[in-house]
């Protein structure tokens, strides 16, 4: 059969078989028209699973979206926007975000969202939960792969770190985290969402000296997003209207 044959010649030539499956659909006056709608329904189709590749790749722990999302408990600073978040605009000049406030009022949610937004415009992310990234970089230079594993994390444009401060660190670690954040700056733009302010990170770190280094990379291009309501997560348990579950 014909189909077959084309399916061949994409096998062959390595074309995926979106376009057998549009060859059928497309329509066109000439040879040439149908040529191209065939070709630009594969560059669609290349880009739209080269984002669905991207997101799957990130690390979300859930998929979140701006749908149903409420900024009237977050405080931004006067220079930006929703929308500036929601378009994933300070990406364009390597801005980072610090996300502070009280654990449940929405910091990872809004966090993801924007990661996903961002791979769906086509740009790389990735989301750690902190602790979970030290891990890994420890483990990375136990078997003597740290500087691959950086160079791979450092691929993405954005890099998420969640439950910043969550778990102490310790030394190793603490420099480790630091040696992202160096690679990171003006190059890249971080998140970071922590509930301990800015004065209690060397309780973290456990560094004076590394601790200012980390803030000075962190904040000298950075917006600071503050959440100041009650935890999401209580307000919708049933124990936080004294009801039984």
């Amino acid at each position: 059969m014909l189909t077959e044959s084309i399916a061949g010649c994409c096998k062959r030539l390595r074309l995926s078989k979106n376009l057998v499956e549009n060859s059928n659909h497309i329509q066109a006056d000439s040879h040439q028209e149908y040529l191209l709608k065939l070709l630009q329904s594969e560059i669609v189709h290349r880009e739209e699973t080269r984002k669905e590749k991207m997101l799957k790749n990130a690390g979300f722990y859930t998929i979140k979206t701006f749908d149903n999302f409420l900024f009237d408990e977050i405080t931004l600073p006067a220079s930006i926007t929703a929308e500036y978040l929601k378009n994933c605009e300070f990406l364009e000049t390597k801005t980072n975000i610090v996300m502070y406030g009280n654990v449940g009022t929405g910091k990872t949610h809004l966090s993801t969202a924007i990661g996903v937004e961002a791979c769906r415009k086509g740009i790389e992310t990735k989301f750690f939960r902190t602790a979970a990234l030290v891990n890994k970089l420890s483990e990375a230079k136990k078997g003597g792969q740290l500087s691959a594993f950086i160079k791979k994390i450092t691929k993405a444009e954005l890099i998420i770190c969640d439950e910043w401060g969550y778990v102490p660190l310790d030394r190793t670690g603490a420099q480790l985290l630091f040696e992202v954040i160096s690679e990171c700056y003006e190059q890249k733009s971080l998140i970071i969402n922590t509930n301990i302010e800015f004065s209690r990170w060397v309780n973290v770190f456990y560094d004076e000296q590394m601790t200012g280094a980390i803030l000075d990379r962190l904040l000298h291009h950075c917006h600071l997003l503050l959440f100041s309501g009650a935890s999401h997560r209580m307000k919708e348990s049933s124990l936080f209207y004294g009801k039984e579950k």
